[in-house]
């Protein structure tokens, strides 16, 4: 008989340590998801930004990821660089201003394709034959996978003489590496080794 009570007492005694060994699992998985959920909620909060709307009420901006928008900022570096550079009127304050924008996007080789075509007389002609220069992006074709990133950018140039007006094709090349934002530079990127690889007549209109 007593050794029968003891059995039962030594039965009781492992179903409890087995209901408590049991029990501490579940709190420990309880205090995990707990953890993972709340790290979870902080992350989402982090991606929230608030604005004062006139000082009275707040309204929520969504942030992004920063390098989800790199290609697009890439291209529209290289676009506004050759707007800059390409869109001249027959006044050289503005060929300078606009040029010195320019400058801002690129290194040297930009400073080193404007100064040979300021040798050859080109912004004088420009001046002086009271000629409208314009140009239109067609693409803008970068590789992202390998840096620095390697960027052709296709385009028509549009000519403006007071007797007709010239078509041209431009395909340069060049170099994109990250650089520092700053007023001037907004995207961060630094155009080098910019090359002109095609500029020739496409047709020629008289006005």
């Amino acid at each position: 008989m007593e050794f029968k009570i003891l059995r039962n007492i030594e039965n009781s005694f492992r179903q409890i340590r087995l209901f408590t060994f049991v029990f501490a699992l579940l709190c420990f998985g309880v205090v995990g998801v707990v953890v993972y959920k709340s790290y979870q909620f902080a992350e989402e909060q982090r991606q929230k930004i608030y604005v004062l709307d006139n000082g009275k009420s707040l309204m929520v901006a969504l942030s992004q990821d920063m390098s989800l928008n790199r290609p697009v900022e890439a291209r529209e570096h290289v676009r506004r660089f050759h707007e800059l550079f390409f869109t001249i009127a027959p006044d050289k304050n503005a060929i300078e201003s606009n040029v010195k924008r320019a400058f801002n996007l690129a290194d040297q080789s930009a400073f080193n394709y404007y100064k040979d075509l300021t040798e050859k007389g080109y912004y004088n002609r420009i001046i002086s034959g009271n000629i409208q220069q314009r140009i239109e992006i067609d693409s803008v074709s970068a590789n992202f996978d390998s840096y620095p990133y390697q960027v052709q950018t296709f385009a028509k140039q549009y000519i403006y003489r007071s007797s007709n007006l010239t078509k041209r094709s431009l395909i340069t090349s060049c170099l994109l590496v990250n650089s520092v934002r700053s007023d001037n530079n907004p995207q961060g990127f630094t155009m080098e080794k910019f090359n002109v690889i095609e500029n020739k007549d496409l047709e020629t209109v008289v006005r």
